[in-house]
Order: structure tokens, then sequence, then C-alpha cells
């Protein structure tokens, strides 16, 4: 069956669920929709994240190929030496396993540091962009001393720099959500004439909302690109007012191209945009054509080795997120399965289908447990659920103080 607009849905099944999200308007899908991960590079600035060693960061890049991210920011080479080494050595792997992923690093709008993306690309033998990021908000501006003559000096040194030893340019303003038009103008004009190509909004300290993202994607496509309709426009948004994910499909139905995340939102201070959640919820709108089935697997190298935490109730890769020891959610779960009817049991109590992301429904038993959830768990492992045994674990679980423990209920069986 084809994607329907519904969200996702198949067109046969779209008479089980009115969506109230497309009830006005059905947003259309973009004229592109690209992703750029960040997981290696903002990700890693998060002051409680540990930098996994190289095998893990390349084992990340085969899940982006996997996943279909075409865009990957793999390091701020001028940092250190360290990791210098690590960005050549992710970028050389692009070359060597021809992985479908086009590199970038960040910089300073500093010609040294624009030298050091100019080595790697060299050492790899591949096109890497540059990312040259400036502030822009007047509160920057006080706070570094900064004037305007100076930014664009800086803007124009830097990405000519890049330009003549032959880099591709996104030009970046940090806190781009909180600088006046007339400033934003000027930056961008000048990075244009330089030669830059993509046109980064920075949403530095997640202070805009959605309506705020639309507005300021409007404006970027009506005053700074009105006749330069090739420029692509990318989002790179902070989830400090827990919005990220909602501007980024803000930014998106405004006119952005590509938005940039981490996976699990790890970065700054709260993080950025969750690159998993924005997957997923671009695959449901229809905007994105993606096999997810990858996508709990990163996440989980991304927990396991940087320390970044997942939550049990973490939407769509957490413990817990198709999981329930509810009597009355597990019945209609049971009963749709004894349907033969997929589809429905996968949706009856979730707003995402567990198969979109390769997971399948769980149920569990505890004191708010019903019959069926003990007949379900015994039918799953192998066992006759006939009543008196089912009356007696169920009594048991109504008198725990959480879900039964799969060892507990082996006991019960035994005894």
């Amino acid at each position: 069956m084809g994607v329907s607009k519904s969200g996702g849905l198949p067109t046969a099944d779209e008479k089980l669920i009115h969506d109230w999200n497309v009830f006005e308007a059905v947003p259309a899908r973009p004229r592109r929709v690209e992703l750029n991960d960040e997981t290696l590079r903002d990700g890693m600035q998060s002051p409680s994240i540990t930098d996994p060693p190289l095998d893990v960061k390349v084992q990340a890049l085969h899940y982006m190929a996997e996943l279909g991210i075409p865009h990957a920011n793999i390091g701020m080479p001028c940092t250190s030496p360290k990791i210098q080494e690590a960005t050549t050595e992710l970028a050389k792997t692009i070359a060597r396993e021809k992985l479908p992923i086009r590199p970038n690093c960040a910089a300073r709008t500093v010609p040294g540091d624009v030298q050091a993306i100019v080595d790697v690309s060299q050492a790899a033998g591949i096109p890497v962009e540059a990312a040259v990021f400036i502030g822009s908000s007047p509160i920057r501006e006080l706070a570094e001393g900064w004037d305007l003559d100076r930014m664009l000096r800086s803007t124009e040194e830097a990405i000519t720099f890049a330009v003549e030893h032959g880099l591709e340019v996104m030009y970046v303003t940090e806190d781009t959500t909180r600088a006046r038009p007339e400033v934003l103008q000027k930056l961008y004009r000048t990075a244009i004439d330089c030669g830059a190509t993509r046109l980064c909004i920075a949403d530095t300290v997640g202070h805009v909302t959605p309506h705020g993202a639309r507005a300021i994607v409007r404006f970027f496509r009506e005053e700074i690109v009105r006749d330069r309709p090739e420029l692509r426009i990318d989002w790179h948004g902070h989830n400090d007012r827990g919005l990220a994910v909602a501007n980024a499909l803000a930014a998106l139905e405004a006119g952005a191209d590509c938005v940039h995340g981490t996976i699990l939102g790890i970065g700054e201070r709260v993080g950025n945009t969750s690159l998993d959640q924005l997957l997923v919820n671009l695959v449901l709108l229809g905007w994105l054509d993606q096999d997810l089935s990858a996508l709990s697997k990163y996440c989980e190298l991304i927990h396991k080795h940087c320390g970044a935490p997942l939550p049990f109730n973490y939407p769509v890769v957490g413990r817990d997120a198709f999981r329930t020891s509810t009597g009355v959610h597990a019945a209609a779960i049971v009963k749709a399965q004894q349907k033969g009817d997929a589809f429905l049991a996968n949706r009856v109590y979730s707003g995402v289908p567990a198969e979109l992301v390769g997971r399948e429904q769980e149920i569990e038993i505890g004191p708010m447990s019903g019959k069926w959830n003990v007949i379900y768990w015994l039918r799953k492992h192998g066992q006759d659920p006939h009543p008196e045994l089912v009356e007696k674990i169920l009594a048991h679980a109504k008198s725990a103080d959480r879900v039964l423990r799969e060892q507990e209920i082996y006991e019960l069986l035994a005894r």
C-alpha cells in the first residue's frame, strides 16, 4: 500500500483513524527534505557526554548511511590535534567506503579554523563543506565587544579563504533567531557575494517557537534568497524550551531545505533537535520515505558509548515506548491481534506504529493488569492459559507494587 495524506497511513486503513492533524490543511511536502547529523560534532559539546573512540564514530557513520541521512558534521578540526585526527579519519572512511554522506566541519569565521578543514579535505581526497559561524544577535555583539563592520570583515575573510581553497561553504550565524533583520540581511548578503551556497539559521539557545521558526525562514526566502532559488536554507535548532522538533518541522514547512539534529538530542545545555524523533515524524508525515529499522541500534550506540541518557519513557526508542501493563490497553491489543490485524494492533494504543522502527508491542503483568495481560504472557511463553492459572497469577500481580519480573512468573508456574 502507498503512503497517504494522513501522515503515513496506508490508504486502505484510513477509515480507522480520523486524523485531526490534517483536518484543516494537509502540510505540503517541502520541495526538499534533507537532514544533517550533528551527533559527532555538536553532540560532543555536551559537558555530560563522553567522546567515543574512533570505531564507534565510524559505526555511527554506517548507521547514518543506513538511515538515509545525506549530510553529517564530522567535527571541528581546529579544536585540537586529537579532534583533527579523528575528523580526518572519518572523512577518509567516507571516501574509502563510498558512504553516501556529504561531510561538513565547523569553523569560526577565522582563516586558521578554515585551514584545518582544508587539511581534512585534502588528506581524505573528498570535498568537505566548511560550516563557518559567527554570532549575530545584539546580545552576542555586546558580550563579545563586536561591531557590525568587524563581523562583516570576518565573514568576508573566512568565506573568501574557503572558496579560494576549493571548499563549499555553509554560512551560519549563531543566535540568528534573536538577531535584527537588517543585520541578518547584511551578513548573509556578504556571505552570498563571497560564495556561500548554504545559509544556516541557528536557534542557538532554543529561543524560538514554531511561529517564530516559520517567520524567520519565510524572511530568508522572501528577503535574502528571493532572487537566488538555488541557495539552500538550513535550520539548526536547540531544545531549551522543549520545542526543537516542532520548530524543525515548522522550518521545513516554511521552506527550509535541510534541518540539523543529533541522536537522542545530545548537545549544549539541554541539547539539540532530536534527530531520531525528527526522522520518525518526517516518515509519518510522508515527507521522507526511509527505512528506520536501524534507528534503535543507532540510539543504543550513542547511549552506550557516549553516556547519552535514554529514559524508559523516551519516545519511540525508550524501553516503555511500546510496552504496557494496563488491563484495558492489553485487552485492546490482544483482541486486535486475535483478528489477525497487525495494523490495528500496532495503532490501537500507539501513535507510532512499532514496526516502523523494528519493534513490537509488549504486554507485561502488574497491579493494573487484567486477565488479557496474563493470557497474552502465557501464550507468548508457550504456556496453557487455563482459567485457574490465569486467576492465580493475576491475584499475585494485584498485590504487587510493580510489574512482575519474568522469573517471578516462572516461579509461580512452578508452584
